[in-house]
């Protein structure tokens, strides 16, 4: 098999388990944060173990680097905490919709982070995504559940592109490995707090369940991602990620019985088409 094949097969089976990892947020019947800080903490466990096997230097070029990827870990982690508390308050459909739209915050943010103008029509795609979601709400009353599942998700998908930028930063200084381990190492400690506060009732399923959300669906995810961008250009790779709610989505139905609403699809549809837009319009410059 050709490289490239190698490659597109690595990233549509990353973009498969990214959007197969939200429902745990069903399956497992632990709070939010708690979720979290089993994904991080055995996705670190991986990483570092990957990284010892590839013999990848782990050590950063300036201290200074080691307080923002703390920073990034921070992030990471309200990012997977509202996105889990979107899934957990509403549906896996609700939670992965409404985090897509994390491409329109990008849209405003890149001019901030990188000194780039925004054009009118990133505006304009923002404006279409914006009625998308729109749509998902069936009513915009904050005690009704489906509302909070949207605030939640556009709260995960604002984290992400925040995220998203800071790793656009020091992506060229170092890989993506050593990037994902120091942000989850910092977000496991970040929530070993909470789980001695909270002290939870975990049971044995919900820990096999979360190596397996950490370990397969985390860690194994984001290599095989990382991976696959050696031979592919960015901008395929972000097309091929919009599969990723319609993936969760799909199973959501098949494994839960959630069934999405004329309304959610609609808007799911426009969501994720403007998001195919806008990797196809992406002025990123290919690896």
């Amino acid at each position: 098999m050709k490289a490239k094949n190698i490659s597109l097969l690595q990233i549509h089976v990353a973009v498969l388990l990214f959007g197969l990892s939200g429902l745990f947020g069903k399956l497992i019947a632990l709070p939010a944060i708690i979720i979290v800080l089993g994904r991080v903490f055995f996705a670190s466990i991986f990483l570092l173990l990957l990284l010892v096997y590839l013999k990848r230097n782990i050590k950063l070029q300036q201290q200074r680097h080691y307080f923002y990827l703390a920073i990034m870990g921070v992030i990471l982690a309200i990012h997977w905490i509202t996105f889990f508390l979107s899934i957990q308050v509403s549906t896996v459909a609700i939670g992965l919709l409404t985090f897509s739209t994390f491409p329109v915050f990008v849209t405003f943010l890149e001019p901030y982070f990188f000194k780039e103008n925004i054009r009118v029509a990133d505006i304009i795609v923002a404006l279409i995504t914006f009625v998308g979601v729109l749509l998902v709400i069936p009513e915009f009353q904050l005690d009704n559940n489906l509302t909070q599942g949207v605030l939640w998700g556009i709260t995960s998908g604002f984290t992400y592109a925040i995220l998203s930028m800071l790793n656009r930063k020091f992506v060229s200084e170092y890989s993506g490995l050593v990037i994902a381990f120091y942000e989850q190492v910092t977000a496991t400690i970040l929530l070993i707090p909470f789980f001695l506060l909270q002290q939870p009732l975990v049971q044995i399923n919900d820990i096999v369940l979360l190596i397996l959300l950490g370990i397969l669906f985390t860690g194994v995810s984001h290599s095989l991602f990382i991976s696959g961008l050696k031979n592919i250009k960015t901008q395929t790779a972000g097309i091929i990620s919009t599969l990723e709610p319609v993936y969760g989505v799909i199973f959501a139905v098949l494994l839960l019985q959630e069934i999405p609403s004329i309304r959610e699809v609609l808007g799911g549809i426009i969501i994720i088409g403007t998001v195919v837009y806008s990797s196809i319009d992406s002025r990123e410059p290919s690896p």
